[in-house]
């Protein structure tokens, strides 16, 4: 988990680390809403077999939903809308019986028809129309684009809630009823959004999202579909803008989120919406300049000094630092092994472009002769400070003793088994740390054999908490390119990380009690959270990590009753927490880090 200072010669050894293994499923790509997204990694015969289990409505669960539908405290008018330009009347038709067999029946249905010309396609929404009062069709000639004409759609909108709905793709039918639900949760909620999947012949392709992740959202637009939004709160931010006809739910679900708090926006962890695998519509990268100019104007709005720039699977975001640079203390706890210190100290010095820093050395008792004179070596470096602490080997406490003794704005707590990969990694982890709100700063991690070692930390996979992609190849983006794309996690670890050391201090530091050597950085990135903080991570900033050069295996009497006793603590200290990651999803796997399906899931099944 990289809690400890890997390379340290430890008097106290670290905690087990459960096995994360990888997996290699389909390598194919896909694209939504103009994102090349990766692979799904779920197999789609498990997958089949888990919506068969989890996911079906069922006479018994139909009963159940409309049985609850009568004793909600609201029950709001849901307006889905559909444009179609004629391409196929099947698939038109499937959409429209899909919004029909709602449980939910608190619904209608607006049906933009742009200009199709296909008679009896005409025909048949004519009947829909006439059969149905909750569904009404408007007929325009295709001008504008379909920013302007979902604008003309939304004047003819009575609900309180309006949904967006594919001309070729459906939603589940107990799609409305979980959107009614959740509306019902809070009055603050404003925005709500669930899980999908993809279908041809089957389903397959499930994309379990994790709540609302700011970071995540500025790198590509992962809420997508199904996304219901206040409808007022569309009318206030001006609806449909023209000349982003691409990405127009991206640059709408920006502009509302200007507007609201975080918890004004609601993830569902269900699969409430079903994308149409059509090749016609998957053309890579289509929609990226539309969205990149969407997150440039909604940086200028809300006077955020950041620049997006399309990277053909998502946006990067780039912070600007400011003119004058703070000084970024680098602390590096040891205890001999000079064969790991010495390259990874140079790598800093000879690499590093960010001009402002010094390194900090904490010294943990080494007795190493070599060592010591490449100490004393350091120590008269005017950019390098050795701290001595012959203590009993207390990871927390020597790393809150070091950060109350420099005098850097920002902390970087680097292992001395880490290595740098690219120059500017101290520069990107900075410019996102001195972001309001923005807690701890974690780096992209690699073994020395280059697969990946850190891409942020699911809280609750393995003992407290595990590495997603652990040992992912370096050409594979991940599970819908999660582990290529900056976003924000509860956790990232401890072998790297920037954070304010006036934040650090204000949090209580590290727990030098309970978490004497293992779980620490997890504690404390979660403690950043409860503080009104988020961690992120970003894939730009690149290091080496010789994870577990020195400590040999977890495989001790001693080690595994510490092991218990510090996750026995998380469990104590975190409760629920550790089975619902807002980060990950609860449909899927705290067994294994392969993003997998969770059997059963940890949402209430009907």
């Amino acid at each position: 988990m990289g809690v400890i200072p890997m390379g340290v010669q430890m008097r106290e050894e670290d905690a087990m680390r459960p096995a994360l293994v990888g997996v290699g499923l389909r390598n194919w790509r896909w694209v939504m809403g103009g994102v090349d997204c990766g692979r799904s990694w779920i197999d789609d015969d498990a997958y089949a077999e888990w919506v068969r289990a989890y996911d079906l409505a069922s006479d018994r669960s139909r009963g159940v939903l409309r049985r609850r539908v009568t004793v909600l405290a609201r029950t709001p008018i849901i307006s889905v809308l559909i444009t179609t330009s004629g391409s196929d009347a099947s698939f038109l038709v499937e959409a429209i019986e899909s919004v029909r067999a709602q449980i939910y029946a608190h619904w209608e249905l607006c049906i933009l028809d742009e200009a199709s010309r296909e008679p009896a396609l005409r025909e048949a929404l004519l009947r829909y129309a006439r059969d149905d009062p909750r569904i009404k069709v408007i007929r325009r000639e295709a001008q504008g684009g379909i920013s302007a004409g979902l604008n003309c759609v939304l004047d003819i909108v009575s609900g309180e809630w309006i949904t967006f709905l594919g001309e070729h793709d459906r939603l589940s039918e107990h799609a409305l009823y979980w959107t009614a639900e959740a509306i019902n949760g809070g009055p603050t909620r404003s925005l709500i959004y669930s899980d999908e999947d993809a279908f041809d012949s089957s389903r397959r392709r499930p994309h379990f999202k994790p709540d609302w992740n700011r970071d995540l959202f500025y790198s590509h637009n992962y809420i997508a579909d199904l996304c219901a939004i206040r409808r007022d709160l569309v009318r206030d931010v001006g609806g449909f803008r023209i000349g982003f006809e691409s990405a127009h739910e991206y640059d709408l679900i920006l502009r509302c989120a200007e507007r609201l708090s975080a918890d004004a926006i609601y993830h569902i962890p269900r699969v409430l919406y079903h994308r149409r695998i059509d090749d016609r519509r998957e053309s890579k990268g289509e929609g990226s300049v539309a969205a990149e100019r969407a997150l440039n104007e909604h940086f200028k709005r809300e006077k955020i000094d950041a620049t997006a720039k399309s990277v053909g699977f998502g946006n990067r975001v780039t912070y600007r630092l400011p003119d004058r640079l703070p000084l970024v203390s680098i602390i590096i706890p040891t205890r001999d092994r000079l064969d790991l210190l010495r390259p990874c100290v140079k790598s800093i010095f000879t690499k590093t472009t960010y001009g402002s820093y010094e390194v900090v050395i904490v010294d943990n008792g080494s007795t190493d002769a070599e060592t010591l004179a490449y100490l004393k070596e350091l120590a008269a470096n005017r950019r390098a400070i050795v701290i001595r602490d012959d203590g009993p080997f207390n990871y927390s406490a020597l790393m809150n003793s070091a950060v109350a003794q420099v005098s850097g704005d920002l902390v970087a707590l680097v292992n001395n088994d880490i290595e740098v990969v690219s120059p500017d990694w101290l520069s990107e982890m900075v410019s996102i740390a001195l972001q309001p709100g923005v807690g701890a700063v974690g780096a992209r991690l690699w073994y020395p054999d280059g697969t990946l070692q850190h891409a942020g930390m699911i809280v609750g996979l393995g003992v407290g908490a595990g590495h997603p992609f652990s040992r992912l190849n370096r050409d594979d983006a991940g599970y819908f390119s999660r582990a290529a794309l900056s976003q924000s996690f509860s956790s990232i670890t401890g072998a790297c990380v920037v954070v304010r050391k006036e934040l650090y201090v204000e949090v209580g530091g590290m727990n030098e009690t309970a978490l004497k050597v293992a779980l620490n950085d997890v504690d404390l990135c979660l403690r950043l959270r409860e503080h009104g903080c988020r961690n992120v991570w970003t894939p730009y900033a690149e290091l080496i990590h010789h994870e577990s050069a020195s400590r040999g295996h977890d495989n001790t009497v001693e080690r595994a009753t510490r092991a218990t006793r510090e996750a026995i603590w998380m469990k104590e200290r975190w409760g629920d927490l550790l089975l619902y990651d807002p980060a990950y999803n609860p449909n899927l796997t705290l067994k294994e880090s392969n993003f997998g399906l969770a059997w059963p899931p940890r949402v209430e099944c009907i």
